[in-house]
């Protein structure tokens, strides 16, 4: 009898073990089809807003489109790294912009979460917080951080997608326009679907105070469509990045070893009067690791 209870327990680890490499594995098909070329449609509405006064001006209604090439620059057991390449102008003269970057990290426990203006706190989760779960950790264009947060891929009734509610900077189509708020705190939806994909969001704009007290200033809806076409529309962004992949893989070891020291990030938004991904692009700019190691630590204030 003690010998058959034994057989079954070890049936039933078994057979959890299988369901867990089963699901990691639906998980991990789920990051890799946000891969290849896709016609995006961006769309971005200020929903309400929480002001008092009458002079607020709320954010227009934002429609764009793009080609958008996502490259998956690693592919491991535990990580996943998939660069955005954006491709602009008529086929006939295409350009290529080093996008955002998003990263997959299967059960990770050391997080930098921003706080507000330029800054970021490093913080651990317990290995039981993150069990089964998949960090996404999102780059500037200029492979500094931006936001991350964790959570489980669901597969469930014919669909596969991950929510997370994380804090962030201001988007880039925000910044440049407003100084009003200092946090956008996002909820983002990643869903896989017949045509590709949706990253579907919904954010509050937020103003916090030194002492972390938070006020909603207004809220946005998101919702960005990625539509898989054939790839040889995005052969300018596979020629980008064959041709400046070794420039961003050193990029991303230098912000990797920022990153090891496991301890509060501030960074400066300027040196020498431009922000770093200006310097970064530019032409005349030699990417040695000496080079790169230097503009970076200029802008790492702690």
């Amino acid at each position: 009898m003690k010998k058959l209870s034994l057989l079954t327990l070890a049936f039933i680890c078994n057979l959890l073990l299988l369901n867990a490499q089963s699901k990691k594995s639906q998980d991990i098909t789920a990051i890799k089809n946000m891969c290849g070329c896709y016609e995006v449609n961006f769309d971005f509405a200020e929903t309400f807003n929480y002001t008092n006064g009458t002079s607020y001006v709320p954010s227009a209604v934002k429609h764009d489109k793009g080609l958008e090439w996502v490259e998956l620059v690693e592919d491991s057991n535990n990580k996943l790294v998939l660069q955005h390449l954006l491709i602009v102008g008529p086929p006939t003269k295409q350009s290529v912009i080093k996008h955002w970057r998003q990263d997959w990290m299967f059960e990770n426990t050391d997080f930098y979460m921003f706080h507000a203006d330029n800054k970021w706190q490093f913080t651990t989760k317990n290995p039981k917080e993150v069990k089964g779960q998949w960090t996404q950790k999102v780059f500037q264009v200029d492979d500094s951080p931006r936001y991350e947060g964790s959570a489980t891929w669901v597969h469930v009734d014919g669909k596969s997608y991950w929510e997370n509610t994380t804090d962030a900077p201001l988007p880039r189509r925000e910044y440049t326009k407003r100084n009003d708020y200092n946090v956008t705190v996002r909820t983002n939806r990643h869903e896989i679907t017949p045509f590709g994909w949706v990253h579907d969001q919904d954010n509050l704009k937020v103003v916090r105070n030194d002492n972390g007290e938070d006020f909603t200033l207004a809220k946005e809806k998101g919702f960005n469509t990625y539509t898989k076409v054939d790839d040889a529309k995005c052969k300018a962004a596979l020629q980008y990045w064959e041709e400046n992949q070794d420039k961003w893989a050193k990029v991303r070891t230098k912000w990797d070893d920022v990153f090891s020291k496991k301890t509060d990030l501030v960074l400066l938004p300027e040196v020498d009067g431009n922000p770093l991904h200006r310097h970064l692009f530019k032409e005349d700019f030699e990417p040695t690791n000496q080079a790169i190691n230097d503009i970076i630590e200029a802008f790492v204030a702690k």
